[in-house]
C-alpha cells in the first residue's frame, strides 16, 4: 500500500510514515544512554521485591537482585517507562489524531548501541460529512413506504401504511447512512475489532462447554470464512461510528459526568459490572444513543 513519508532532521527524531487508508508507522531512535538510565530505574524498583538468599526482601545489593530478574520482563518494563511518553510527544508534535494505542515492536535493543522501536497506529480518517439530515430523511421513502418491507397497512387502506416505530426509523437512518459513506477504514483498526469479537465469541463458546471447531461445523463455516465475516462487519461498524460522531459534533450532542454515573449506577443495581475504567466507554455509548435518537427524529 502507498506511503508517504515524514522526513526526519536528527537521527532520534522519530520518522512517520503514512499508509492511504489511514494506518501510521512511527519508528522511534532511542537513544542508549536513556535506556540505561531508565533500566537502571526498573532494576531498583523491581529489585524491592526479589529474595536473595541471606538479605531480606528488597535489602539484597542490586547487582544481586538483578540477577534474579527476568531479563524480558526488565526489558519491557523500561521501555513502558519511556515508550508512552515518546508516542504522546510525537502525537503533539507532528499533530496526529489516533484513533488507538499504538502496537510496539523493539526493532533493536543491543547494549551500548541506540534501540529501535516501531509503533503501528492508526488516525481517524477524513471525510466530508456533508447532508446527512437529507440523506436519513430519504430513506423514509425508499426504505419504508412499500408494501414489501413489512409494514402493516392499515384497516380498510391497503395503499396506507402505518407509521414505522423508532426502532425502525433508527435502523432506516443506520441503513441509509451505512450505503452512503464509503470511506476506507484502516487495516489495523478493523484487525484489533476483529480480534475482539473473536475472543468474546471463544469465550461464549467456552462457557457452552463446546470447541471452536464444533462451533464452525454447527454454523457451516471454516474460520477464514468467520474471521472474513466479522471484517466486513467490524468495518461497517467502525464506519458508522465515525459518522456519528461526525453528526455528534455538527449536532452539539454529548453527555454529562452526571448521566454517566446514572447509567453506571442503573447498571450495577442490575447486577452489571461496569469498571470505573469503562466510563469513557459509557459516555460513548450514550452520545452514540442520543445520535440515533435524534436521527430517528428526521425520518
Amino acid at each position: 500500500m502507498p506511503t508517504k513519508k515524514v522526513k526526519n532532521t536528527h537521527k532520534n527524531t522519530p520518522s512517520i510514515a503514512r499508509q492511504d487508508d489511514g494506518t501510521v508507522q512511527i519508528n522511534f531512535v532511542i537513544p542508549w544512554n536513556k535506556i540505561a538510565k531508565e533500566r537502571q530505574k526498573t532494576v531498583k524498583e523491581l529489585a524491592l521485591n526479589v529474595e536473595v538468599p541471606g538479605f531480606r526482601r528488597g535489602k539484597a545489593p542490586i547487582n544481586k537482585a538483578e540477577e534474579k530478574l527476568d531479563k524480558q520482563y526488565v526489558l519491557e518494563h523500561t521501555l513502558s517507562h519511556i515508550l508512552p511518553k515518546l508516542f504522546a510527544d510525537t502525537v503533539k508534535e507532528q499533530k496526529l489524531r489516533p484513533a488507538m494505542y499504538p502496537k510496539f515492536e523493539l526493532i533493536s535493543a543491543q547494549e551500548d548501541k541506540d534501540w529501535q522501536v516501531k509503533a503501528t497506529t492508526a488516525e481517524f480518517p477524513e471525510f466530508q460529512l456533508g447532508d446527512y439530515k437529507k440523506i436519513v430523511k430519504d430513506s423514509k421513502s425508499t426504505d419504508i413506504w412499500t408494501p414489501d418491507k413489512g409494514m402493516p397497512a392499515e384497516a380498510g387502506d391497503p395503499n396506507k401504511h402505518s407509521e414505522p416505530t423508532r426502532e425502525q426509523k433508527e435502523n432506516m437512518a443506520i441503513s441509509a447512512l451505512g450505503e452512503h459513506y464509503k470511506f476506507a477504514i484502516p487495516k489495523i483498526l478493523i484487525e484489533e475489532e476483529v480480534n475482539s469479537r473473536l475472543s468474546s465469541l471463544l469465550e461464549r463458546i467456552e462457557k457452552l462447554g463446546l470447541s471452536l471447531e464444533s462451533y464452525l461445523a454447527s454454523v457451516k463455516k471454516t474460520a477464514e470464512e468467520l474471521r472474513e465475516e466479522y471484517g466486513a462487519s467490524a468495518e461497517r461498524a467502525i464506519r458508522l461510528d465515525i459518522v456519528f460522531g461526525a453528526i455528534a459534533e455538527a449536532e452539539s450532542i454529548n453527555v454529562s459526568a452526571k448521566e454517566v454515573d446514572a447509567f453506571v449506577n442503573a447498571a450495577r443495581a442490575s447486577s452489571q459490572s461496569i469498571p470505573d475504567d469503562h466510563k469513557s466507554t459509557v459516555s460513548s455509548f450514550l452520545i452514540k444513543r442520543k445520535v440515533l435518537e435524534k436521527l430517528a427524529s428526521m425520518v
